[in-house]
């Protein structure tokens, strides 16, 4: 019976497209489509209580009507219930409106007291109701929707009441079992007090017990999503891959440093995933510098121990070509060798890189192991032999249809998604619910201390002088350029302008430049210089934001760095406190600020933790931005605010848990009437 209110709405077509665009397809829709406020017409105020700058409603008889030609032409009413006397303003009205306001007549006016230059009461555009004999007030508060243009209020307020109807029809209390929600208010009776709000649930505050209940059960659908999707994943069978110490333990004695605690227990957690028939689903998550490449670059050890193949998959070229120079190094004394996979790759390489992928003994069974790619790897002619380890860097820039094409690359690999963006407690705990979580939360010993300075651009004389003596100091420099809009002409403008300002300071310097227009060859090229010490400065776009590593780079510029998100300035600012040198990121910044850029460039100046930066992201920010266009594949939420409803999560999620083994009838149901107008995969 309950699915019945997921019958598409019947009205007439103009109604129904405006409709659909608000996203009301069902009456379901039209139930959990609340008011964004009420206006309370239930009792009227005597205009001499009528205290300024509340919205109130007031009967009274109208003294005057005047049209008045000011800086404006405005027409004013003057009525009066014989305690006091308001004055309604008009400034856009029809030349017979004034008509409508003959002497004498009683009327109800709606709206927000104000005062007038000489101290007399106003009320401007109220709405006005003409009072009929024995016309009695309503007894719930009117409700205000959310609408879009050429639908009005009571059109909406009509075709929502057919759904209350529709719900009071059915025969039912509760969606839930009252077993599992016996604490918390009524799921029907929500409904109701949501729309037809009245003076004394408002006074006892139930209103916010409806709308608690809603968050509840929209948790809870979301948690089945998750856990149906945990189920699939980890009952999918996969290869055990035992540690066998043959090269992790060769590696880890030859490092020149020791593993943290932290980088420890995420190996553990790691390696008893592999070692299980099932298909390890890991979210690995640390912040920048935290060490995760020795960790991944460890993980992949195991598959090739075990005579498998291990793929790490990045979203830049420059970053897959990061993970493959490091890589190769730390590997080369092992005797293993590792093939980088990316679009740059002339016909030829291609074709000799796919056929080591496919049978790597065609090199004794060194090359073609660990396959270190962009996405190029995707791309249907790239077969491996004997795939075991996909480990996805950056895993929020991957679409969850990239991430399941992996799926069909070998017997359902095993799965470890990377990330260097830290993802607050209760995000982690909602939208990444159907992944185990390993989380390095320690930085390595020799880490340098990062001084964060806010700088005007009208300084920028001063950050020139700094960076001359940084120089002077044999220290490099980043000096990075955002993106501008949606132009790439103008980001070009952007970045050469500025190359071309440090090329006239200083003439004799090595500056290198990299931006989107270049082709990858000449992007590592660059890298490969700033690496090697040949160019001081390096003036690039956001795409050295992730992966880049010269330990020698000890001061981040950033340009307009109002324009950027919290994330994005802390990874940039990560690229930097690798060596022994102190450390600067100077933010530069044009003013006039909006109070959002203020928000970051505070928090970033005053945080160094990037969970705490995360946290602060998802209070400007909200979930949707911060998991990456939105590309989770899993419904964001309605209702429920992940930080304000923190406490909700794990309740939501013992309730899911048992209603999915007691009823699964029942939990499809409960998922259906949530998320049936969202696509999203239920096997990602």
């Amino acid at each position: 019976m309950t699915l019945n209110l997921l019958k598409p709405i019947n009205v007439n077509k103009s109604i129904l497209e405006k409709l659909h665009t608000l996203n009301l397809h069902t009456y379901w829709d039209l139930l959990l489509h609340i008011p964004i406020r009420y206006e309370d017409l239930t009792s009227i105020y005597l205009m001499a209580n009528a205290s300024v700058g509340t919205q109130v409603l007031v009967e009274g008889e109208i003294l005057s009507t005047e049209v008045l030609h000011k800086r404006t032409k405005q027409l004013q009413v003057k009525i009066t219930d014989h305690t006091q006397i308001i004055t309604l303003i008009f400034f856009h009205f029809y030349p017979n409106y004034a008509s409508q306001y003959p002497v004498g007549k009683k009327i109800r006016a709606y709206g927000e007291i104000k005062l007038d230059y000489y101290g007399q009461k106003t009320i401007t555009h109220p709405k006005i109701q003409t009072v009929r004999d024995n016309q009695e007030l309503p007894n719930t508060f009117s409700p205000i929707y959310s609408v879009v243009q050429g639908l009005s209020q009571l059109q909406i307020t009509k075709v929502i009441d057919e759904a209350l109807d529709m719900l009071n029809i059915i025969e039912m209390v509760e969606i839930l079992p009252g077993n599992l929600i016996s604490n918390y208010y009524n799921f029907k009776q929500s409904i109701f007090t949501l729309h037809k709000l009245t003076p004394k649930q408002f006074a006892n505050k139930l209103h916010l017990d409806a709308l608690s209940r809603l968050k509840l059960d929209e948790i809870i659908a979301q948690q089945l999503i998750m856990y149906n999707i945990y189920q699939y994943k980890h009952d999918n069978s996969a290869i055990s891959i035992k540690q066998k110490g043959k090269y992790t333990e060769s590696l880890l004695q030859q490092l020149p440093f020791k593993l943290t605690k932290a980088q420890l227990r995420v190996l553990k957690e790691i390696y008893a995933d592999l070692a299980k028939p099932t298909q390890m689903n890991r979210l690995l998550q640390g912040d920048v510098g935290s060490g995760k490449t020795i960790v991944a670059t460890l993980a992949m050890l195991v598959a090739v121990e075990n005579n498998y193949q291990a793929c790490i998959i990045a979203p830049t070229e420059i970053l897959a070509q990061q993970h493959y120079f490091k890589t190769k190094q730390l590997l080369e004394c092992l005797g293993i060798e590792v093939i980088c996979l990316s679009g740059s790759l002339t016909p030829k390489e291609k074709k000799i890189a796919y056929a080591k992928i496919a049978d790597y003994e065609l090199s004794g069974g060194k090359v073609g192991q660990i396959i270190i790619g962009t996405h190029a790897v995707f791309q249907a002619s790239v077969v491996f032999k004997s795939l075991a380890l996909v480990i996805i860097d950056e895993q929020h820039r991957f679409g969850v249809k990239q991430r399941l094409s992996l799926q069909e690359k070998g017997n359902n690999p095993h799965q470890l998604m990377m990330s260097a963006t830290p993802i607050p407690r209760s995000l982690a705990m909602s939208y990444y619910a159907d992944l185990d979580l390993s989380i390095i939360n320690e930085l390595p010993p020799g880490r340098t201390p990062i001084k964060t300075i806010l700088v005007n651009n009208t300084r920028r004389y001063e950050v020139i002088s700094f960076i001359e003596s940084a120089i002077a100091q044999k220290r490099q420099i980043y000096w990075v350029c955002p993106l501008i809009e949606e132009s790439e002409k103008l980001n070009l403008e952007n970045v050469l302008k500025v190359y071309t300002e440090l090329q006239a300071k200083f003439p004799n310097l090595g500056i290198g430049l990299i931006h989107g227009k270049l082709k990858s060859v000449e992007k590592s090229g660059i890298m490969h210089s700033f690496s090697a010490g040949e160019l001081s400065i390096l003036v690039a776009t956001t795409v050295i934001e992730v992966g880049v590593d010269v330990p020698n780079a000890s001061v981040m510029v950033i340009e307009h760095s109002e324009r950027m998100g919290l994330s994005a300035l802390h990874q940039l600012r990560g690229r930097i406190g690798r060596g022994v040198a102190s450390s600067d990121c100077i933010l530069l910044y044009q003013n006039p600020l909006s109070d959002v850029a203020k928000k970051r460039l505070k928090a970033i100046q005053n945080n160094t933790d990037g969970f705490k930066i995360a946290h602060e992201d998802l209070l400007i920010r909200g979930p949707g931005e911060l998991l990456g266009n939105r590309q989770s594949g899993v419904p964001l939420l309605k209702f429920a605010n992940l930080e304000l409803d923190l406490h909700l999560i794990p309740i939501a999620q013992g309730i899911a848990k048992k209603l999915s083994s007691s009823n699964p009838d029942l939990a499809q149901t409960h998922t259906k009437l949530w998320f049936h107008n969202q696509e999203f995969f239920l096997k990602a």
